[in-house]
């Protein structure tokens, strides 16, 4: 016999089959996005991160102080998408950036829709553009615009 023959198969399909819970920070902070609201934690330091966590990534404390955000902030660093794909958030070009909120300490990734990539800078003021059906999830902002 062959080894191919001699070897055992069988089928295998990837499968995330179970649900995370978001918790009392998560679930505050993705409430906030269906209501319009963007919502950071402040951490011992009294730097705010955004999206919150429930533990400081750095001492390792549980966190659950929440602060209300502005929808607007500053382009720390940004990709140019030429060509996007079916999955991603806007169907013509866009860039993907780092923003750092008005009143965060961190950066929060999201889609910029800049028109085109001359348009984009790293300093750029940029506002949230708000999905018309929210869901309680982060595409409820639906990307970020330049602001005039």
């Amino acid at each position: 016999m062959s080894e191919v023959e001699d070897s055992l198969s069988a089928p295998h399909r990837l499968a995330y089959t179970y649900k995370r819970s978001l918790g009392p920070v998560l679930g505050q902070f993705f409430t906030g996005l269906r209501d319009g609201r963007i919502l950071g934690v402040r951490r011992a330091d009294g730097t705010v991160m955004v999206p919150p966590k429930e533990y400081d990534p750095d001492t390792g404390e549980a966190i659950d102080e929440m602060v209300e955000l502005a929808d607007t902030g500053e382009v720390v660093s940004w990709a140019w998408v030429h060509e996007p794909r079916p999955s991603q958030p806007l169907d013509q070009a866009f860039a993907y950036a780092l923003i750092r909120l008005d009143g965060a300490d961190t950066p929060l990734l999201h889609a910029v829709d800049a028109g085109d990539e001359s348009s984009m800078q790293t300093g750029m003021r940029v506002r949230a553009r708000w999905s018309d059906e929210p869901v309680g999830a982060i595409t409820d902002i639906a990307c970020f615009e330049p602001v005039a």
